[in-house]
């Protein structure tokens, strides 16, 4: 299991976790008995090889899909035994999920697409939230305007505001930065970062970039449906090497036997003496 320390309040958790999808020779398992969780508070990067298991994983951790098996836990909820109106409610109420493509409402300006989650839970914002998470994310004089009217990274950080307006347990984000370019990637990064730090949240975000998943507090490498190794304390530098040993299919203890095998100077214990 992805280790996190028992005295730490957890804020999602699976255990033993199975996706399958087709059947016989058709077949893929997707996910092959994950066992992982996330500390309140913290900020989790996801990364694997294309394939890896990295969105179903995701999908499943906030109730958008259903596991094969095993089980999902939100704080201490157990949520693959719920029914659907069940789990309508507990997303509703305590899940944000920032998708890669936006999926705001078109016909509601900035401001309704934020307060959308409120409205349907019947809830009012907690006094100065609204505001002061409006402001951290840069759209005060772009409430009245509708999606078409924003640009893309006003759009990801609209998005970014509304799955952070309930206050919730956990906010997931699926390739969030995805369609930014490298400024508006970065702010919405600090957004999460300090989102966590600042505010209390829980974020799992997926990402195929070494330097977003360098924000993070830690980030957890997924290969053919498993959890193959963790990292706290990323830097994109270590992040890309760690996933070009992932996209050699080799484990990092074995990583200096890899470039060995393929640079002979460094298998021979360095160049040649041309006086030798």
């Amino acid at each position: 299991m992805a280790e996190v320390p028992t005295a730490v309040r957890v804020a999602a958790s699976a255990t033993d976790l199975v996706k399958v999808y087709g059947s016989g020779d058709t077949e893929v398992r997707a996910l092959d008995g994950v066992d992982i969780r996330f500390p309140v508070g913290g900020f989790t990067a996801i990364m694997g090889p294309s394939g890896s298991g990295k969105s179903t994983l995701l999908h499943c951790l906030a109730g958008l899909d259903r596991p094969t098996s095993g089980s999902v836990h939100i704080g201490d909820t157990e949520i693959t035994g719920l029914g659907d109106a069940e789990l309508t409610r507990l997303r509703r109420d305590r899940i944000g999920f920032i998708f890669q493509a936006f999926n705001l409402i078109p016909t509601l300006t900035a401001a309704e697409n934020i307060e959308l989650p409120l409205r349907l839970a019947g809830r009012r914002a907690e006094a100065g939230w609204l505001d002061r998470l409006i402001d951290t994310v840069g759209l005060r004089h772009r409430l009245d305007h509708r999606p078409s009217e924003l640009s893309g990274g006003q759009q990801q950080r609209t998005a970014a505001a509304r799955a952070l307006a309930t206050r919730p347990d956990i906010v997931f984000g699926d390739e969030p930065t995805g369609n930014l370019d490298s400024r508006a990637g970065g702010d919405l990064l600090g957004l999460l970062r300090s989102s966590a730090r600042e505010f209390g949240q829980t974020i799992v975000m997926v990402t195929h970039d070494p330097g977003a998943a360098a924000f993070a507090d830690r980030v957890v490498f997924l290969a053919d449906g498993r959890i193959v190794d963790e990292m706290a304390d990323p830097t994109a530098d270590r992040v890309l090497e760690r996933m070009k040993h992932l996209e050699l299919g080799v484990s990092a203890p074995d990583a200096a036997d890899a470039a060995a095998a393929s640079d002979p100077e460094v298998a021979d214990g360095g160049p040649a003496d041309p006086n030798g």
